[in-house]
C-alpha cells in the first residue's frame, strides 16, 4: 500500500527552529512564520530552515491543536511510506526485547513521541494490540499501520481506542473497533512477570491496563512476603495481586470505583489469591481517615492517586493534596513499614513532588530507600513525556 498524503512547505521562527534543532517534537501555532498553503490533519509538514532553505525536519500537521506539527523525522529527509513505518515499529519492539519473555506478554510497544510516533500509543496483552490515538493526524494512516502490523504473525487481533475528545470529533470511526483480526473477548488474559491479569481493550480505561507501574509493583512484591499491603487507589489491584503472589499475608484494595474492586477482585481469583483479599470503596481521603480512626496499621501502603492536576491551574490543590495524602498514609504505616508515594501529574515535576512528600513527612521518623520514574517501555526523550514518579521510604 502506498500512501498519498499532501504535503506543506514551513519555515518557523528563529526561537522555534532553535527548538526544533534540540530535538523537541512539538511545534506551536505561534512558530510558524510561513506556510505554503492551508493543511488537512494528517498532512506531511516538510520543514526548512531560515538561512539556507535545507530540510530541518517533517511532522504531521494537526490544525486543530495548539501543537501544530508533531514532529516525525529531524534533520534526516526520509519518505514517511510503509518502509518508515516498518522500521520504526520494528526498531520500538526491539528496545522492549527485555520485557518479551515466557512471563511478561504485555508491554507498552509504541510510547508516543518516544518512538517517533507522537499523539499515538500502542500495547500489547498477549496476542492482542490496543492502538490508542490522540489525535486526528493519524487518522489517514491507519489503513497502513494496520498492514504493518498484521505482519507480526503473533499478533491476532487489533483494537482501536482513542481519546474521548477525538472520538467526539469523528462520525466514521467508532472507538472500541476491531481494527484487525479477532477478539474472542474483551477481556484480555496476559501475564505480567507470571502472575495473570484481565485488560479490558475495549471499554477499559485507557487501554485496559496501566503497564507504566509494572517496575514498582514488582519491587514492592518482592518485599511483600507474610505482611499486610494496603493499595490505595488500586483500581484493579496490580499492586495487591503482585504482592499476594509474592506471599502477602494480606492485601486491601481501597478505590472508588465498585467495578475497579470488582475487577480486581476478578484478577485475584485468576491466581487463586482471592481468600487474602479485602476490598473497600469509597473516597481515598475519607476512607484513609476513617481507618486511622479505627487504628488500623499496615505493613506496607501503597498510594498511587490518578492525576491529580491535568491542568496549570490545578498544580497547587494537587500539591496541597499529595501532602495530605502522605500524612494520612504514613498514620497507618506499621513500625518498621513501607510507605511508597506516587504521583502522575505531568504538570507536578519530579522534584517538585519529592520535595512535597519530604515536606509533608517532615515531623515522621523515615528513611528515603529510593525514587522511582518510568518504566523501560515508557522512555523519556524530552521534558514534557515525563510524568510518573514515586519514592519509597521505610518508617520507623
Amino acid at each position: 500500500m502506498s500512501l498519498s498524503i499532501q504535503r506543506i512547505a514551513i519555515k518557523l521562527n528563529k526561537a522555534a527552529e532553535k527548538h526544533v534543532r534540540k530535538g523537541h517534537p512539538w511545534i506551536y501555532e505561534d512558530s510558524i512564520a510561513k506556510q505554503s498553503k492551508a493543511g488537512d490533519a494528517g498532512n506531511l509538514a516538510i520543514i526548512f530552515d531560515q538561512n539556507k532553505n535545507q530540510f530541518l525536519a517533517c511532522g504531521l500537521f494537526d490544525p486543530a491543536s495548539f501543537i501544530r506539527i508533531k514532529v516525525l523525522e529531524k534533520r534526516k529527509n526520509t519518505p514517511i511510506d510503509k518502509h518508515w513505518f516498518k522500521e520504526t515499529f520494528q526498531l520500538a519492539l526491539e528496545k522492549r526485547s527485555a520485557l518479551r519473555t515466557e512471563q511478561n506478554n504485555s508491554f507498552r510497544w509504541i510510547y508516543g513521541e518516544a518512538d517517533k510516533l507522537p499523539h499515538l500509543i500502542l500495547d500489547a496483552y498477549a496476542q492482542v494490540l490496543v492502538l490508542k490515538l490522540y489525535s486526528s493526524i493519524w487518522i489517514p494512516y491507519l489503513a497502513i499501520i494496520k498492514e504493518v502490523l498484521s505482519e507480526y504473525s503473533w499478533i491476532k487481533g487489533i483494537v482501536l481506542r482513542m481519546s474521548r475528545q477525538l472520538a467526539n470529533q469523528l462520525d466514521n470511526i467508532q472507538e472500541g473497533n476491531l481494527l484487525y483480526g479477532e477478539l474472542e473477548n474483551e477481556s484480555v488474559v496476559f501475564l505480567e512477570q507470571g502472575v495473570k491479569f484481565l485488560a479490558n481493550v475495549v471499554q477499559g480505561h485507557k487501554t485496559g491496563y496501566f503497564m507504566d507501574h509494572r517496575h514498582n509493583r514488582i519491587d514492592v512484591a518482592s518485599l511483600a512476603k507474610d505482611k499486610t499491603i494496603l493499595d490505595v487507589f488500586s483500581y484493579n489491584g496490580g499492586f495487591s495481586i503482585h504482592a499476594l503472589a509474592q506471599g502477602a499475608k494480606h492485601a486491601t484494595m481501597l478505590d472508588i470505583s465498585k467495578k475497579a474492586l470488582e475487577d480486581g477482585k476478578a484478577n485475584a481469583m485468576l491466581n487463586g489469591l482471592e481468600e487474602r483479599l479485602s476490598c473497600l470503596a469509597g473516597d481515598a481521603f475519607k476512607m484513609l481517615g476513617q481507618l486511622r480512626t479505627e487504628q488500623k496499621k499496615y505493613d506496607i501502603v501503597v498510594v498511587d492517586p490518578p492525576s491529580l492536576a491535568k491542568q496549570k491551574s490545578e498544580v497547587d490543590v494537587a500539591l496541597k493534596q499529595y501532602a495530605k495524602l502522605a500524612r494520612l498514609a504514613s498514620k497507618l504505616v506499621s513500625p518498621n513499614g513501607l510507605l511508597v508515594l506516587a504521583s502522575c501529574s505531568s504538570r507536578v515535576s519530579a522534584e517538585v513532588f519529592f520535595e512535597t512528600i519530604e515536606t509533608a513527612l517532615d515531623k515522621t521518623n523515615k528513611r528515603l530507600l529510593k525514587k522511582t520514574y518510568h518504566d523501560i517501555d515508557h522512555p523519556i526523550t524530552f521534558q514534557e513525556g515525563a510524568y510518573l514518579k514515586c519514592v519509597y521510604y521505610r518508617l520507623d
